[in-house]
């Protein structure tokens, strides 16, 4: 073929594929202001470049130990998506990476985000970013790059896909568990619903009650859709305040797998979590869950945090200072056990 007859031709733009570059654009000069509200000791740049720039001896670090997570919020988007209602849906996607960081004795320092959809929607996708700065911002941490992928044929209907990347450290020696003993107390730190693990199941139970996004909760105020987003609980700030303040010996984030299953994972072999079911009240939401899908205790508790977020387990004469510490910066804080000899949790009483 010809130059002259190439040239001639009507091409294809990549806009006209699906990709809309100017959306992009328009994307990240909306989130600027956002971002710029979690900087913090140590970022050395904004975004728009190719990779972002961290400081940690600016961030006040003399031999630090690099700890990195990353998580998503799973199926929990589905109702996000299916309602409208995604400004808080980023405060999740951070929640579940820097609660994570935190169970390891390290401060969460910078936050990069990946948002996929298949056609960019340039105000819904401030919404959801901004608030994913929030989440940042209410935890210290800076929210420096990310990726947002317009990738047509593969997301349909207004769907999309969060992931969430996040870097902390911790002085060399300072990480998490260590020193967990027999006889040490188990404090539980309240949580705000359902967080973030569940919600393919949750769904499934929305959809044997007969009930839409839009009816009235049957376990709280307002719309359904809305009560079942209700944002993850950020813990970072008071954890890490208990940290420093001496005796804890290890943390435990309460997500897949629930009571049942994350505590163990902080504990050595040998030793068990008596937990005393009784020692708080089961939330409604997961009163209706268990009660619409007649579901058993033991499901409940290897499926859903059931109340109690995250977990401190903790010297025993220091543990009186902590709950006071913790109190006072807001948190509703219970003695849920203790560390006996044993193996993975061992419950008493019932939930109430």
């Amino acid at each position: 073929m010809s130059e002259s007859k190439v040239t001639g031709r009507n091409g294809l733009t990549y806009a006209e594929a699906g990709v809309d570059i100017d959306a992009g654009n328009a994307l990240v000069e909306a989130i600027k202001p956002a971002a710029k509200r979690t900087a913090r000791s140590g970022v050395m740049s904004g975004l728009g470049g190719f990779g972002a720039l961290f400081d940690l001896k600016g961030a006040g670090y003399k031999d630090p130990i690099l700890v990195a997570a990353t998580d998503g919020v799973g199926t929990k988007l589905r109702i996000a998506i299916d309602t409208g209602h995604v400004d808080t849906i980023g405060v999740d996607l951070v929640a579940m990476c820097v609660n994570d960081l935190v169970c390891q004795g390290a401060e969460p320092l910078f936050f990069l985000d990946y948002f996929a959809t298949g056609k960019l929607d340039v105000g819904q996708a401030t919404r959801i970013i901004n608030g994913i700065a929030a989440g940042c911002e209410a935890s210290g941490c800076a929210l420096i790059g990310g990726e947002t992928a317009e990738m047509p044929g593969m997301y349909h209907g207004g769907d999309f896909d969060l992931a969430g990347f996040a870097v902390g450290a911790m002085e060399r020696g300072g990480d998490l568990p260590s020193g967990v003993v027999e006889g040490d107390v188990i404090l539980g730190l309240a949580s705000n619903g359902v967080h973030s693990n569940g919600y393919s199941f949750v769904r499934k139970v929305v959809e044997m009650s007969g009930l839409n996004w839009d009816s009235p909760s049957p376990f709280g105020d307002g719309a359904l859709g809305a009560a079942l987003l209700a944002p993850t609980r950020l813990y970072v700030k008071q954890a890490l305040a208990a940290v420093r303040a001496g005796g804890v010996h290890a943390l435990a984030h309460i997500t897949g797998g629930g009571i049942t299953e994350n505590p163990p994972r902080v504990v050595p072999d040998g030793l068990a979590c008596a937990i005393d079911l009784s020692s708080w009240q089961l939330p409604p939401v997961f009163r209706w869950l268990a009660e619409t899908a007649g579901m058993s205790e033991p499901e409940l508790l290897k499926t859903f945090n059931c109340g109690i977020g995250m977990m401190l387990v903790v010297d025993s004469a220091r543990a009186g200072d902590i709950v006071a510490l913790l109190e006072g910066m807001g948190e509703s804080v219970t003695r849920i056990g203790t560390i006996v000899q044993g193996e993975g949790v061992i419950y008493k009483g019932r939930l109430l």
